[in-house]
């Protein structure tokens, strides 16, 4: 896979008073996740070229991929692909990274989603919507012990856009 070819759409940058190494379990570990994550669990090998699942609550698997790049605690690149029919093969693999770098008393974590070709506002609102809710529930967890529940459902507009490129959501 050429990166050249990625482009980011959507970069958020927190920063979390924690440590390099906690918020890198955090991102890669399925019991931690399900706290956060609305009951979804992250399951990784955790190596180069590794696997990587996304399991909704209720065991399916959500989310398929594969550890495109790995150096813990600093940096986690996935490829992201949602597991709805003839999603990847219109939209294309994404790529999600996670950039974690200490800053001072905190932990600056960056996440970018990258994709290899241009998409609608439409499509993007899915993650620009997603993607907050889950950092802010990873942040207050590291921070308090306790993440909020987050009530996550797909955008209308995303569903609108999904629909008419002709792609069945469950």
């Amino acid at each position: 896979m050429n990166l050249d070819q990625f482009k980011p759409l959507t970069v958020y940058t927190i920063y979390i008073v924690s440590t390099p190494e906690k918020v890198w379990e955090a991102l890669t570990s399925a019991e931690f996740s399900r706290k956060y994550f609305s009951g979804f669990a992250v399951e990784m090998e955790r190596r180069l070229g590794g696997s990587f699942t996304v399991r909704a609550p209720d065991g399916s698997e959500h989310i398929s991929g594969e550890v495109f790049e790995y150096d813990p605690p600093n940096k986690l690149t996935v490829t992201w692909n949602v597991n709805w029919p003839d999603l990847v093969a219109k939209l294309g693999t994404t790529l999600v990274t996670y950039e974690i770098e200490q800053a001072g008393e905190a932990v600056r974590l960056t996440m970018s989603e990258r994709h290899d070709r241009a998409l609608s506002e439409g499509i993007l609102s899915g993650g620009r919507t997603g993607w907050p809710a889950i950092l802010s529930g990873l942040k207050s967890l590291l921070e308090t012990g306790k993440a909020p529940q987050i009530k996550m459902t797909p955008p209308a507009q995303m569903l609108a856009a999904l629909k008419a490129m002709g792609i069945k959501t469950p």
